[in-house]
């Protein structure tokens, strides 16, 4: 019988910003985390994100290398995040070429079970639970549906 190989969770090479709180367990690795942020337990956030400040990550979501998320965000839980749209049919196992870059703006919440393809989102959207935003957001409102769709501008 074959002992597996075994990796724990951890929090390593991160830079955070000032009264950041953490929910452990988490896998939080070469990523950069502003002020005031919060992130729940069962995360992962992988190297390169950018997370900005005052954002929350509640549990269970998952973000990838490449994205880029804005200051006073909140990101659902069990929100994914995806770099990798198997343009040759397959995981790009590894050949990070491949793989494209996410940026959500500020003031952007997004719902529980979201994913989150390679796009743009600009500031001030609220994305409903369980959509899945397969384009560019250009225009401030609600989105929701699979793929997404807006649906009617915020209330002010």
């Amino acid at each position: 019988m074959n002992n597996p190989i075994l990796y724990s969770s951890q929090i390593k090479e991160v830079a955070f910003g000032s009264n950041v709180k953490i929910v452990e367990p988490v896998n939080i690795y070469g990523c950069s985390i502003g002020d005031d942020c919060f992130v729940g337990p069962f995360v992962e956030i992988q190297k390169d994100v950018l997370i900005g400040a005052r954002t929350k990550v509640q549990s269970h979501s998952f973000i990838c290398e490449l994205v880029t998320i804005g200051d006073d965000c909140f990101v659902g839980h069990g929100v994914m995040f995806i770099n990798d749209l198997f343009e040759d049919g397959g995981p790009a196992r590894g050949d990070k070429t491949k793989w494209k870059s996410t940026k959500i703006g500020n003031n952007v919440s997004i719902g529980s079970n979201a994913t989150i393809l390679p796009v743009q989102i600009c500031d001030g959207c609220v994305i409903g639970a369980g959509a899945v935003v397969t384009k560019n957001i250009t225009e401030p409102g609600v989105y929701v549906g699979n793929p997404a769709k807006f649906i009617k501008p915020l209330n002010k």
